[in-house]
Parts: C-alpha cells; sequence; structure tokens
C-alpha cells in the first residue's frame, strides 16, 4: 500500500520511453525510495521500492531527454515547467532584506486585498516543501472586512462558552496531570488571552485578527505531516511582504477549534474539513503604519556539534 493521505492512496506509475532514454542514471541517484534501476543499459522500475513511487517528480524533471513521465498522486507531465532563469533569483543579501522588512502587522488599512494579490500569494505558498507529496494542506480563506470581522465575533463567543477551561478549580485540577509548565502557560497566558478577546469584542475592539481585511487558515488533516501547514503559512507571509501588504501570524485560535463538540461545530461553519495537529491562520492588509526600523532577534540557544 502506497502512503495515505485524502488525496490518494495510491502509488504513482512511472513511465519510461525507452526510445528517449540513453540510461545515464540521473533518475536513479536522484530517487530516494530507489524506485529507479538501470536495467538493459535503460531507466526501469525497481522491485526495491520503499513506499511505491510517492509522486515527487524529481526524475521526471531531471531527466535530460524527457525519457521519464509520472502520473498519479496528482502529478503528471502537465505539471512540469521550465525553471526560471538563475539571474532573476533573489540572492542572499535582497532575500536577507525581505526579511528583514517583515514585522507583524496590527493595523491595516480600510483596503480590501485584490484577488490577483490573493491568487500570487496562493501561487507561492504551494512551493512549499512539504513532507510527502501530494501536499495535504488545506488553505480556509476569509476575504473582506465584513467576514473577518464576522469570525472574530463567532471566535469570542466560542471561547465564552468554554470559560470553565481557564477558571481556578480546572487549572488546579489539572496541574498534577500537565505540570508545571503548562499550568504557567495557561495562567500567564491562555488565561489572560480569553479575558482580553472576549472583552475587548464586548467594547467593540477586535484583537483576535485586528480587522485584517484577508485571513488565510493553513490546516492540515489526520495523515498531513505537522509542519506542512505552518511552512505554507510562512511562504504566504513572505510572499506578501514582496507585494507590499502586512502580515501577522495569528497562532491562538488554532488549538482551541480542535477539540469538542462545539469545536466541530465551528469548524463546520467555516467549512474546516478537518481537525488538524498544527494549523495557522495569517492575518494580511495594507499597512496602516510603517516601521523605520528593524529589531534584531535571537534564538534561545545555537550549539554547534562537533
Amino acid at each position: 500500500m502506497a502512503i495515505p493521505t485524502t488525496r490518494t492512496k495510491e502509488a504513482a506509475v512511472i513511465s519510461v520511453n525507452p526510445d528517449l532514454c540513453t540510461g545515464c542514471g540521473t533518475c536513479v541517484n536522484i530517487c530516494s525510495d530507489s524506485s529507479l534501476m538501470i536495467e538493459n543499459n535503460i531507466a526501469a522500475k525497481s522491485d526495491s521500492s520503499v513506499f511505491g513511487c510517492i509522486g515527487c517528480g524529481h526524475c521526471m524533471a531531471v531527466c535530460p531527454n524527457g525519457a521519464i513521465e509520472i502520473y498519479g498522486r496528482e502529478i503528471s507531465p502537465d505539471d512540469l515547467f521550465e525553471l526560471p532563469p538563475k539571474e532573476k533569483s533573489a540572492g542572499y543579501e535582497q532575500l536577507l532584506s525581505l526579511y528583514q522588512r517583515r514585522r507583524s502587522i496590527r493595523k491595516f488599512k480600510d483596503r480590501n486585498v485584490e484577488p490577483e494579490i490573493i491568487e500570487k500569494i496562493l501561487l507561492a505558498a504551494k512551493t512549499a516543501p512539504m513532507g510527502l507529496p501530494p501536499s495535504d494542506v488545506h488553505v480556509m480563506i476569509l476575504n473582506g472586512k465584513e467576514k473577518t470581522l464576522a469570525f472574530a465575533k463567532d471566535f469570542s463567543d466560542f471561547l465564552n462558552s468554554m470559560k470553565w477551561f481557564v477558571s481556578g478549580w480546572f487549572l488546579l485540577l489539572m496541574r498534577p496531570f500537565w505540570g508545571k509548565t503548562n499550568d504557567e502557560m495557561f495562567k500567564g497566558f491562555i488565561r489572560p488571552l480569553f479575558k482580553v478577546y472576549t472583552e475587548k469584542m464586548r467594547d467593540g475592539i477586535n484583537v483576535v485578527n485586528y480587522d485584517a481585511p484577508l485571513l488565510m487558515y493553513f490546516y492540515g488533516s489526520p495523515f498531513t505531516d505537522p509542519a506542512d501547514p505552518i511552512i505554507a503559512a510562512t511562504y504566504a507571509m513572505i510572499a506578501a511582504e514582496s507585494l507590499g501588504l502586512g502580515t501577522c501570524m495569528l497562532g491562538a485560535v488554532h488549538p482551541f477549534i480542535q477539540n469538542g463538540k462545539s469545536a466541530e461545530k465551528f469548524r463546520e461553519k467555516y467549512n474546516i474539513k478537518y481537525k488538524s495537529r498544527e494549523g495557522l491562520i495569517v492575518a494580511f492588509g495594507y499597512p496602516a503604519e510603517h516601521f523605520r526600523k528593524g529589531i534584531r532577534r535571537t534564538f534561545a540557544a545555537v550549539n554547534m556539534v562537533n
């Protein structure tokens, strides 16, 4: 059986044109699943494949003669395209500049994000690396301040129905089970978050998504590599920065809408198809303010192993 996803549970099919194959072995060297071998001086499907062809397309993309075609797992020769010339690629200094200019934006202009900009963001995000193809990342999009505000109000109402989750008696009861670190996180972050989300919304102030004109929720399925939605969301943020938008990661919503009947109803209302181990909402919009300085960040530690 091939590696399952929500999109397919079958292995891809490898097709080699013997009239075009020269037996150079490039495809064999690039295949990480041992799905190919050289037999009688041409490429052929091997019997030692670990998972069956996963449909990464590497062999098809490196073949100098176009002798290999892959079908299945949401890939075909129609998905091949010419790589942009190297001179069009951003250099390190350009890339670093883009990263350094991005800040978390929480004040947006009252201006919608154009559909063509949304398409460009998605096009860039689709290039994000994935654990195993085909990507099982799903994207829920809310375009327009009216829709994002309705989402924020619904989420605040949802939190109001879960106040017991941050009550003193519940935290005291759970401390022996989830330990000191989780106890500190709930008391120092989760409980204040509940309070500010719900009380600010009652006062007409939206700090759930800051009245952003565009939200994208990247999430997975039970089959998804947990990192995939986060990486795709990061690519979307960087693409948006290059297009003149500001962005902000909204990480607090995802964990609360994963478990329980109320969470299930919330997901159904917004056509969120699956519970997901990891997920991330990103707010997009044109910044109301512009930063004049950057702020240097650091890692907690960098340990070079000899």
